[in-house]
């Protein structure tokens, strides 16, 4: 699924904790950039994966802004598909251990309640 919109936008991308959310702004005012994290769009409702790929398809209309994109976005064929085609991927690549650090108090995160 390509759009015709280029590769205006800034995604980033990574395991839970790796730094997206705390890294988005400054990278957007950095670069003059609109941000957008796509977990607070839809953050609390059911469906929450299908509601997630509906909002990076329609963020993948915009351009000229970072997103920070919730950590499991990139499973989904089609969300991968709408990243690659309007912009461009930074994954932030953090050791398990720092993750764990980062989150193992963090009551907010519902893939540490399992």
């Amino acid at each position: 699924m390509e759009n015709n919109y280029g590769k205006n936008n800034v995604y980033l991308v990574g395991l839970m904790g790796a730094g997206k959310t705390t890294l988005w702004r400054s990278l957007a005012r950095r670069l003059a950039l609109d941000f957008v994290d796509a977990d607070r769009e839809i953050e609390g409702e059911e469906g929450f994966r299908r509601r997630e790929a509906a909002v990076i398809e329609e963020l993948s209309h915009l351009s000229g802004q970072v997103v920070a994109t919730g950590g499991g976005a990139v499973l989904r064929a089609e969300n991968r598909a709408n990243i690659k085609a309007s912009g461009y991927v930074v994954y932030l690549n953090v050791p398990p251990q720092i993750l764990w650090e980062r989150t193992r108090h963090d009551r907010n995160r519902p893939l540490l309640r399992v």
